[in-house]
């Protein structure tokens, strides 16, 4: 077969003779014995007549030939033995002229050959070769280092944002490059820096546009897929990348939406946000604006969140406005009518003074694993009264009374012949209790009929280090006492629904009104409102500190749930202040 003959071929030939040849030039053809190799694993493999005439032809085998010889060379011997060969050529051509020795054979033969132009050519294209004289020379560097060098950087970002802000300089007019939001289209790009002056975009010359045109040019370069922008290099420097610096989770403690921020002058490139949402902040280089993303995943979006100090500067621009509105809005009329058991710990008006301490922001916050956890973690049920609070903190005792347990209140009121001590209240002097509650010992406390009930802190601990599960619908006030670091609760908001839906199920369940001291009536239209009402102004005061919010439209499903939080708690990674986890 032709292959066969091909590998005979090869194998027959002796290289007796060493030919110089140009550095490195052969290494790129595969050596010849792979490619015998090769030829021997497809030799019983039928081939097409065209095929055999391509290993047939002489060029080819020539080929193989050559990088055979040049494979038994020394590293030494392929180096060129001279970089001056034609000017060796001329030597040897007036050597054999001076003696006149042309009329030997072999120096006129000699003589011709080294006359003849085609050698003349590879004797210049060895020099060349060994000179490694590949490239003509550059010309002469006759740039003017005075003029402005412009880059032009194309961007595929198909429908996402471009990813930067800009400013705009009214004194000369130009348009820089503000900022580069980290991940977005322009910083995956790697050539668009901070205070670099665009030019132009899309083919369309910003220079000299006022604010409101080039806003035009931007809705034009949202539609498109695809950027071109032409810039003047300003000598930004890079923004420091997110790898680079240590990350800073935060939840957010306030509502904000950029498009209803007057002064944020790019709301496109903001973030909204809700509060209780966790933030991941990737760059802090701005004093008033950081970048951040709701996930800690790459593909979701980076944008603008303001600062703390930018938003403490106008929280307390309307902190006084705040106030009054409250004082007038958290007073619920059907709530001043009735009597209540504990009085003072549902007066939402004294919930304020939560908010005098600090203008509450964001709070930095890191995962706390569960085998961190020395003991389970109480469960805290806000919201307001005759929501299903208690009812559901029943059923969850009931279900399991050796996991979950609540607090027995302390109380100045004197001891009932079928009471025990420690079982149904702790029983206890009232300059006692008055000097525990200056001392701050009580999460919260309040007064009926002359006589004071409350809760201690350390009924709460003594409930944890036993190994129970606390379960507890304290006043949102206490949870300035219960957000510590040795108690880590994990607050759930009962929320209650829709007024239809809510009346609906009310009504279906027969539930007894909470402010009826006697419990003998049904919730009113207005109890039920009201009900709604404080929900949304508890949610307005306390919603950042609530890790879980259930809407209890049916008890059966809203203790599920709760069920499932509670498991969720104790067993999975959750976001709580750093300082709870730093002090493990």
């Amino acid at each position: 077969m032709a292959i066969e003959h091909l590998i005979d071929r090869h194998k027959k030939k002796e290289d007796d003779e060493t030919t110089e040849l140009p550095d490195k030039t052969w290494k790129i053809i595969l050596s010849l014995e792979e490619e015998c190799n090769l030829l021997r694993q497809v030799a019983n493999i039928s081939t097409p007549p065209e095929d055999e005439a391509v290993l047939l032809d002489p060029k080819l085998n020539a080929l193989f030939s050559i990088q055979k010889r040049f494979s038994k060379l020394d590293p030494e011997d392929q180096e060129p033995r001279s970089r001056h060969a034609i000017k060796k050529a001329e030597e040897v051509k007036d050597f054999i002229g001076a003696y006149q020795a042309y009329h030997d054979d072999d120096a006129a033969q000699l003589f011709a050959i080294l006359n003849k132009a085609h050698v003349k050519g590879l004797l210049e294209a060895h020099d060349s070769i060994a000179r490694r004289d590949f490239e003509p020379p550059l010309p002469p560097n006759e740039i003017d280092f005075d003029e402005e060098v412009v880059k032009v950087v194309q961007i595929v970002k198909g429908p996402e944002p471009l990813g930067i802000t800009v400013k705009y300089d009214p004194l000369n007019g130009a348009l820089r490059v503000h900022r580069v939001l980290q991940g977005g289209a322009a910083d995956r790009s790697g050539l668009i820096q901070p205070d670099d002056e665009i030019i132009e975009i899309n083919g369309i010359d910003v220079e000299g546009r006022t604010p409101a045109q080039i806003d035009e040019v931007f809705e034009l370069v949202k539609s498109s897929p695809n950027c071109v922008v032409k810039l003047l290099p300003g000598g930004g420097l890079p923004p420091v990348r997110a790898s680079h610096v240590n990350p800073l989770h935060l939840r957010c403690l306030f509502d904000y939406d950029p498009f209803r921020d007057a002064q944020n002058d790019c709301p496109d490139a903001g973030l909204a946000f809700r509060k209780g949402d966790i933030l991941h902040v990737i760059a802090q280089d701005d004093m008033y604006w950081w970048q951040a993303r709701i996930g800690d995943e790459d593909t979701v979006r980076v944008g603008l969140i303001p600062t703390p100090l930018r938003q403490e500067r106008r929280f307390a621009c309307q902190r006084e406005l705040t106030v009054q509105e409250r004082s007038g809005i958290l007073k619920s009329p059907i709530l001043s009518r009735v009597r209540k058991v504990k009085k003072t710990m549902y007066r939402l008006d004294e919930s304020d003074s939560f908010d005098h301490d600090h203008i509450a922001t964001y709070e930095e916050v890191s995962l706390l694993m569960s085998s961190q956890l020395t003991f389970m973690r109480p469960l805290i049920l806000i919201g307001p009264p005759g929501v299903g609070r208690n009812e559901l903190k029943r059923r969850m005792i009931a279900t399991n009374p050796n996991l979950f347990r609540t607090t027995v209140p302390h109380t100045t009121r004197p001891q009932r012949i079928y009471e025990v001590n420690g079982r149904d209240y702790h029983f206890i002097s009232r300059q006692r209790m008055e000097w525990e509650i200056r001392k701050g010992r009580f999460i919260e406390h309040g007064e009926f009929e002359g006589n004071i009930y409350g809760t201690s802190i350390e009924s709460v601990k003594a409930l944890m280090s036993s190994g129970y599960t606390a379960v507890l619908t304290p006043h949102p006030h206490a949870l300035k006492m219960l957000r510590t670091s040795d108690v880590k609760p994990h607050v759930v908001f009962i929320k209650p629904p829709p007024f239809e839906i809510f009346k609906e199920t009310r009504q279906k369940n027969h539930a007894r009104s909470a402010f009826d001291p006697d419990k003998n009536r049904n919730f009113t239209d207005d109890e039920l409102r009201d009900i709604i009402f404080l929900s949304h102004k508890l949610e307005y005061l306390y919603g950042q500190y609530f890790d879980d919010v259930i809407v209890n439209e049916d008890l059966d499903n809203s203790f599920l749930t709760l069920l499932s939080i509670w498991h969720s708690v104790q067993t999975q990674p959750k976001w709580v202040p750093i300082s709870w986890s730093q002090l493990m």
